[in-house]
């Protein structure tokens, strides 16, 4: 049984950073970012300690009306809660097909299972692939965030991407200490977009 408390490994690198992280040293972290609402208190937890560069890729989400929706209520709320200067934003492709093909097999299979852990890898593949392509000196992805999702396997899935592409994984539980429940308190400030499924067209169902 997986009894590692990824809060607790956040809180001792956030620590060592302490008072002598300054504009000037902030380490590069390469945020995976799933929507706004998940986003909100993410960035406003991390955004004292890195340098940010969010990154949208979710080829899960259909319709893409829905992606499109999702990536402008990011835009506006990093606009909004004037993060423009201290975070950067990329998108990735957007091809749902590459999701498709990736969980093939696994249609059927229940929300928070096989089809879902291949969907966060896809995602954090792709983060950690670009993350090291400009050299960040972390990357991690906001999915953490939520209670719907697996924070033991995204931590697993960071740590062998961290072997793979030379990139740290920044180790997090984003709904712990309250970090849920002040990103809807975030949203409810900035009226931001808050989906009522996943993304995928399985979650929808």
């Amino acid at each position: 049984m997986n009894t590692i408390n990824y809060q607790k490994e956040l809180d001792k690198i956030l620590s060592s950073m302490g008072e002598a992280c300054t504009e000037e040293n902030k380490p590069r972290l390469f945020l995976h970012c799933c929507c706004a609402p998940c986003s909100s208190y993410v960035l406003e937890y991390l955004v004292p300690y890195f340098h940010i560069t969010v990154f949208y890729y979710n080829p899960n989400i259909t319709p893409e009306t829905e992606y499109r929706k999702r990536i402008a209520e990011l835009k506006r709320f990093i606009s909004r809660a004037a993060y423009d200067g201290q975070v950067d934003f990329m998108e990735g492709d957007y091809d749902p097909a590459v999701f498709f093909e990736a969980v093939k097999g696994l249609e059927d299979q229940p929300e928070k299972g096989a089809r879902c852990k291949i969907c966060y890898r896809l995602r954090m593949e792709e983060a950690a692939e670009k993350a090291a392509g400009i050299n960040a000196d972390y990357f991690t992805t906001t999915l953490s965030i939520s209670p719907h999702k697996n924070a033991a396997w995204i931590n697993e899935i960071g740590q062998e991407l961290e072997k793979k592409y030379g990139i740290k994984h920044l180790p997090s539980d984003f709904k712990k200490r309250g970090g849920y429940l002040r990103s809807i308190r975030l949203s409810e400030e900035y009226g931001l977009y808050r989906q009522d499924y996943c993304g995928c067209t399985f979650s929808k169902k």
